[in-house]
């Protein structure tokens, strides 16, 4: 898979000074199947503009966003979803949990569109990130470093060929954080994925590509 931006900008930040983005000055860019991208840019920059357009949740932009040469403007729900289902998944900032569901509950939620997961490999994935304790606990009462973990582990729980996340370790300390990102990695590197984490700058160096926005 491969997502090609052609002088992609959101409406909102046509007229804002972008000098210097490796991605809105672009008059062409691609992200690439299988490469890690770190996005790093202050807040107000676009960072979840850009992954909610490659998510299709939102199409207020100039220029063109294509997937495999097929143009995302003109994908219809039907599309998007089978998209979402079994080709892209996508970290939240917000995290998208239900408060009243326990973490585990929230996790199988997902995994069963497409029992990509069993229950052992979740609580294995939650038990590398220090949260399986948690999984029989309301979402609603964890910390919300807990929830990003939870949330990881969720993303995780089904076919991909990107996965994009949002400031997906912004809550979450250095060892967590290095956990976290391992089990990331090789999880996409199982799939043959790509990986697109934006961030407030945290200075990984794990990735293939840096981008400043």
């Amino acid at each position: 898979m491969r997502y090609r931006l052609e002088n992609l900008i959101p409406l909102p930040m046509v007229e804002l000074n972008t000098s210097g983005s490796s991605i809105w000055e672009a008059d062409s860019f691609s992200f690439i199947q299988g490469e890690t991208y770190l996005v790093e840019a202050e807040s107000g920059k676009g960072k979840t503009s850009l992954l909610s357009m490659m998510y299709g949740l939102r199409k207020d932009y100039s220029g063109n966003l294509y997937l495999d040469g097929n143009n995302a403007r003109h994908f219809n729900a039907k599309e998007w979803s089978v998209t979402r289902k079994n080709r892209v998944s996508y970290i939240f900032q917000g995290l998208e949990l239900f408060d009243d569901l326990s973490a585990l509950e929230n996790i199988l939620l997902k995994n069963r569109i497409t029992n990509f997961k069993t229950e052992k490999q979740i609580v294995d994935m939650a038990e590398h990130l220090n949260v399986a304790g948690f999984l029989h606990k309301k979402s609603g009462i964890l910390s919300f470093g807990q929830r990003q973990r939870m949330a990881i582990v969720r993303a995780l729980c089904q076919p991909f060929e990107f996965l994009l996340a949002d400031e997906c370790f912004s809550h979450i300390d250095k060892k967590h954080e290095d956990a976290a990102l391992k089990l990331i990695i090789s999880e996409s590197n199982r799939q043959n994925a790509g990986f697109i984490l934006t961030s407030l700058g945290n200075n990984l160096h794990e990735f293939d590509h840096h981008l400043k926005l």
